[in-house]
């Protein structure tokens, strides 16, 4: 059984690189060495793959003592549901081995994924040659056809079918984009007032093309609740590990309610590291601040302590 070197925060992880480059060989990739980037192509079957997935990190600082790697997931079938569990296995071993090198956990995690998938189902050439047709225009291997109809099937959307619409589809506004290094950001605004309309939002934003074959669309929403004087609220990160958490505490600091906001992001090829967080949380106060739900972003970062304080006295209500 391999044991990889444990790290400390002052100690580099070249011993690990190394462990790794010699596990993996040719699969195991460098694309910058002083920016500590890499990538690693993972299969199902080292002979005879049938899925295979290409998994991208960074390694800051900070890592393996108190922060984790940065990564990205890249492959053609991955979306969805599927991504989502993958991307909360790998924060799982994070949080379980803090401290640790783990990115030989991470590869050999994403190969026994590969393996039960190649079990449960294998690709015939019909399903092959159609995605080698539909990755040919689409950027960094996204399949955009039938993206909004397993989204739909995803948020559970026969459950607005099946029942009386009780409540209108709130108006969707959206955001102006922000671009960095071929990344495209762009946020969309909708009121509303409980959960179906958070489904609803969500299924027809699906229906534009654009935004269902986005790499991520990670959403939040705040929904105050009048007679127990609480907020309903839920985040959804779409495979940007902790993007969801951190949008959804921005809307805490700014104290919004009865909104969700989603972010879309279209990756463009070029690791962006922290700042991913940072134009995530930017089209989301942008958009918030237009829309009147809060005050300008210089009134907001005055009032941010007010914020916290009427947060916790909320709090205390609550118990």
């Amino acid at each position: 059984q391999l044991s990889l070197p444990k790290g400390q925060n002052q100690q580099p992880p070249e011993p690990e690189i190394e462990a790794m480059a010699a596990i993996y060989g040719e699969e195991w990739c460098v694309i910058d060495d002083c920016a500590k980037i890499f990538c690693i192509r993972i299969s199902d079957d080292i002979d005879d793959p049938k899925w295979t997935l290409c998994l991208q990190v960074m390694l800051p600082s900070e890592y393996p003592g108190t922060a984790p790697p940065i990564y990205q997931l890249n492959a053609p079938w991955l979306k969805g549901q599927e991504r989502a569990e993958l991307s909360n296995s790998l924060e799982e071993i994070y949080i379980q081995n803090i401290g640790e090198s783990i990115l030989y956990l991470w590869v050999e995690k994403i190969r026994d994924v590969l393996i039960q998938k190649s079990q449960m189902k294998e690709p015939g050439p019909d399903l092959q040659k159609k995605t080698e047709e539909e990755n040919v225009d689409v950027e960094e291997d996204l399949i955009v056809t039938s993206q909004s109809e397993n989204s739909a099937k995803a948020l559970d959307l026969n459950v607005v079918e099946n029942q009386p619409e009780i409540e209108e589809l709130p108006p969707i506004d959206h955001g102006v984009p922000i671009t960095d290094r071929r990344s495209t950001f762009q946020a969309h605004l909708a009121p509303v007032v409980c959960p179906k309309q958070v489904k609803m939002v969500l299924a027809k934003l699906y229906e534009t093309k654009k935004i269902a074959s986005a790499t991520h669309n990670i959403y939040a929403y705040r929904i105050y609740c009048e007679d127990k004087h609480t907020f309903l609220q839920d985040c959804e990160d779409d495979g940007e590990t902790a993007a969801g958490g951190r949008l959804l505490h921005l809307m805490e600091i700014l104290n919004v309610r009865n909104v969700m906001v989603v972010v879309s992001r279209w990756y463009g090829g070029i690791l962006l590291g922290p700042d991913r967080f940072k134009h995530i949380n930017n089209c989301a106060r942008n958009i918030l601040v237009e829309k009147s739900y809060t005050s300008s972003p210089e009134e907001s970062s005055k009032s941010l302590g007010k914020n916290k304080k009427v947060k916790k006295d909320k709090k205390r209500n609550d118990h």
